[in-house]
């Protein structure tokens, strides 16, 4: 069956089967492709493009009226996307909030519980989006495998929350570039406007444009941060002139953990708890590999391999960089804690630089600020893409206007792009109330937001497996399964509600603070008036199992097969292994 000559029903909606069975296309005989270079990889690429649009719009005119993403991302740029595309400030400056309210031992146990809940809740996102890697994805499986109205829901409260961290991103760089003081005379608008202008050209013209890029932003944080760990081990045994072997003497003076609003046990686990809100910003993003399936070369190859590279980003990055911290500055730091109270430009408010610093160690500061720099414009780049994928799905799935569907012939949503990226001149705001207090009301309404996807992917995976078991979807079918499921899926699902739910524990606690209370909670009326919204407007159902749509999109994709990559020496396959 030629794939360009499928036609569906013309009223073909997301709550149709679709393609009703993977056999409408058949895989090439013998691998047609494989062996092939990199005309190989165009020619599945061309073939995928039409083919992926045709399934999901249902005829050829339709598709060939819009267009359709590109898949341009390659391997080494998902790799290094889930290794480091969207860690930004939260790791680098948000953590030293938490480090001073918490103490040690509470970050780094924040840290690590949250990290294991985003890792499970990313093995269902990943066996998911390897089962049907879609453009933006997560709207998708919400609105097929639960209900339209979480589809609406969860889709608007992504692209806002990716739209606001945007700004927040914006925001954290130009406060950033304030840390050298030839820049303090400078009008932060005059940054603002630097930032949103590479960000744009690096999103407009191609998706291979946006991932070469990534692929650059995060080898560099992924140096940086493994040169502080080198470092931080240097420091902490001694291994700097002029300083003894600090080991975990800030452990036992100050404390490991420091009480928050109460005292004794009760303080120690306040101060635990408030770590994880901190924590959940921090892992914010992670799940844009799967956002970015839908553009990936080879996806049911590269997403999983992406997946499980999200553990050690877990580990190496977080967990042990917050141990890192613990054991080289205490949390009653008086500068870490002036730099805090007064909202210090850039580095000077990291601890990473405050424990350079305090090692009598000179230029690294500079060094160090001029990568969160580049972090935080990373950081923002990523939720760019992010943000106008999750338009693009929502436009997909018939709940925005259709024009956002409009690809252009290298395959980028443009409007998409321009309308989330317009939201970036909020930004501006910055210029009059002060960058850093701008970050931190951004950080507090994004972060339940980020919560509330995290849940909504958890609720589509638990939906995913049931429906694969009710249509006779065997384990040993997809193309990625992720162990203990659907447990891993229930016990993420219970953890985040958790945290929203409790998230604003310390508005209330020892006093209530209005303000802070509306911030810790906004998210939670937008997300389920936006549910509510859709359904009673449409008059939506949860979907019974046995009609979950887990077809429709998936026949073009099992028509193409991608040449596989064969190392030539040991460099080569120490690189495929990597990226």
């Amino acid at each position: 069956m030629d794939p360009h000559n499928v036609e569906k029903n013309a009223d073909y909606n997301i709550g149709s089967s679709g393609s009703q069975s993977p056999e409408h296309f058949h895989r090439a005989e013998n691998g047609a492709y494989a062996g092939q270079t990199e005309a190989g990889k165009i020619e599945a690429r061309r073939g995928s493009k039409l083919n992926e649009a045709t399934d999901m719009y249902g005829d050829v005119a339709t598709a060939e009226e819009y267009g359709y993403v590109s898949r341009g991302l390659k391997s080494r740029h998902i790799q290094f996307i889930a290794l480091g595309g969207t860690i930004g400030t939260g790791l680098f400056l948000g953590i030293g909030r938490a480090f001073t309210q918490a103490g040690p031992l509470s970050v780094l146990l924040g840290y690590t519980f949250t990290g294991l809940a985003v890792f499970a809740m990313m093995m269902s996102l990943g066996e998911m989006a390897t089962w049907l890697p879609l453009p933006g994805a997560i709207p998708q499986f919400c609105a097929r495998y639960v209900d339209e109205a979480m589809g609406f829901a969860v889709g608007w409260n992504n692209w806002y929350s990716c739209a606001i961290t945007l700004c927040a991103e914006i925001s954290a760089a130009s406060s950033v570039i304030q840390y050298w003081h030839g820049a303090l005379h400078i009008n932060v608008a005059a940054w603002i406007s630097i930032i949103l202008i590479l960000i744009i050209c690096l999103n407009i013209f191609a998706v291979s444009i946006y991932g070469e890029a990534e692929f650059i932003f995060a080898s560099i944080k992924i140096v940086t941060i493994l040169g502080l760990l080198i470092l931080a081990l240097i420091i902490d045994l001694g291994g700097v002139s002029g300083q003894h072997r600090l080991g975990f003497q800030y452990w036992r003076n100050p404390a490991a953990m420091k009480p928050y609003i109460a005292g004794g046990s009760a303080g120690r686990f306040l101060g635990l708890w408030s770590t994880l809100v901190n924590a959940a910003f921090s892992y914010g993003g992670v799940e844009m590999v799967a956002v970015a399936a839908g553009e990936a070369e080879d996806p049911r190859r590269n997403i999983p391999k992406a997946v499980k590279r999200v553990f050690w980003r877990i580990l190496f990055f977080y967990v042990l960089g917050s141990l890192a911290i613990g054991v080289l500055v205490p949390y009653t730091d008086p500068q870490l804690l002036s730099a805090i109270k007064t909202g210090a430009p850039g580095a000077a408010a990291s601890p990473w630089v405050i424990a350079i610093s305090r090692a009598g160690i000179k230029v690294l500061p500079s060094i160090i600020n001029a990568v969160i720099l580049t972090s935080a414009s990373s950081s923002a780049n990523a939720f760019l893409y992010t943000g106008s994928r999750y338009l693009y799905a929502i436009a997909q799935n018939r709940q925005a206007p259709r024009f956002f569907l409009k690809c252009t012939k290298n395959g980028v949503p443009v409007y998409c792009v321009l309308f989330t990226w317009a939201i970036g001149f909020l930004t501006y705001m910055s210029c009059s109330s002060g960058s850093n207090t701008v970050f931190t009301w951004f950080q507090n309404l994004t972060t339940i937001s980020t919560l509330f996807t995290w849940v909504s992917i958890n609720i589509a995976y638990v939906r995913f497996h049931a429906a694969c078991k009710a249509q006779g979807i065997a384990r040993s079918d997809l193309p990625f399964r992720s162990p203990f499921q659907p447990y891993l899926g229930y016990i993420a699902l219970v953890f985040f509600s958790l945290i929203i739910f409790f998230n604003g524990f310390d508005s209330i606690a020892g006093g209530f603070a209005y303000q802070s209370f509306i911030t810790d909670y906004i998210g939670v009326p937008i997300y389920f008036g936006l549910y509510l919204f859709w359904r009673i407007l449409k008059r939506t159902h949860f979907i019974n199992s046995r009609d979950a749509d887990l077809y429709t999109g998936k026949a073009a994709l099992d028509a193409v097969v991608w040449p596989e990559r064969h190392p030539r020496n040991l460099l080569e396959r120490i690189w495929f292994w990597i990226a």
